[in-house]
């Protein structure tokens, strides 16, 4: 009786043992895994790029206060219609349907960056007196944000591009038919702007048959103080 006692202890106490091992070995190697679990997302973590920021209209760097953030593009060739974007919001595009061949305006409050209007002046078929008396019409204090598209130059005469040239451009006068245009000025400027690019159409260097290749512009436009 008592040697069957002994035999079971004994039994039992080699279980337990074994259990103990077991579970230590168990508890090692899971401690090992989650380890390397760990270590390889901390490496993932640190491999994997960083989100680049986004600033408003999608421009490659911030604006500092008191300064209105746009981007700009003209048409493509016939086909694609010129962009127009202040503060986040596009105010001209194919996609609203307010752009059309010619010249493509937005105005926009200088103080609260508030649109004011928009408007295209066909340049190729239609009358520049139009074109002329909207000019008159801008209030000082406005920016003024002008894209080619298809054509914007055929119609102009003397006195459009002397207005154009009084809210600070200074490529308006040399803009020829089909040329591709953006540019951003105000009424009341007192200095020539420096938001402006100009591609002449040049059938050795267009990019597409016809027209030359399109012309985007981006910057921060200084908010009028009173």
């Amino acid at each position: 009786l008592y040697l069957g006692a002994a035999k079971l202890v004994v039994a039992v106490a080699v279980f337990l043992l074994t259990f103990y091992v077991i579970s230590q070995v168990f508890e090692i190697k899971m401690d090992a895994s989650l380890g390397n679990l760990f270590a390889r997302s901390a490496l993932d973590t640190a491999a994997r790029p960083t989100k680049p920021p986004r600033y408003k209209c999608g421009i490659s760097k911030a604006c500092p206060e008191k300064h209105f953030a746009f981007k700009m593009a003209s048409g493509a060739a016939n086909v694609v219609g010129p962009k127009i974007c202040l503060e986040d919001n596009v105010l001209m595009s194919g996609v609203k349907n307010n752009v059309g061949r010619g010249i493509n305006v937005a105005l926009v409050n200088g103080k609260t960056g508030e649109l004011l209007d928009t408007r295209y002046f066909d340049m190729w078929g239609g009358n520049v007196a139009p074109f002329i008396e909207f000019l008159k019409s801008i209030q000082d204090g406005t920016i003024v944000l002008m894209g080619t598209y298809d054509d914007g130059a055929t119609k102009l005469n003397d006195e459009a591009r002397r207005l154009i040239a009084e809210l600070g451009s200074t490529s308006i006068i040399n803009l020829g038919f089909r040329d591709n245009w953006v540019f951003c000025g105000g009424k009341g400027i007192k200095t020539k702007s420096p938001f402006e690019q100009h591609i002449k159409n040049n059938k050795d260097t267009n990019k597409y048959e016809g027209w030359p290749e399109v012309v985007e512009m981006e910057g921060c436009i200084p908010q009028k103080q009173d």
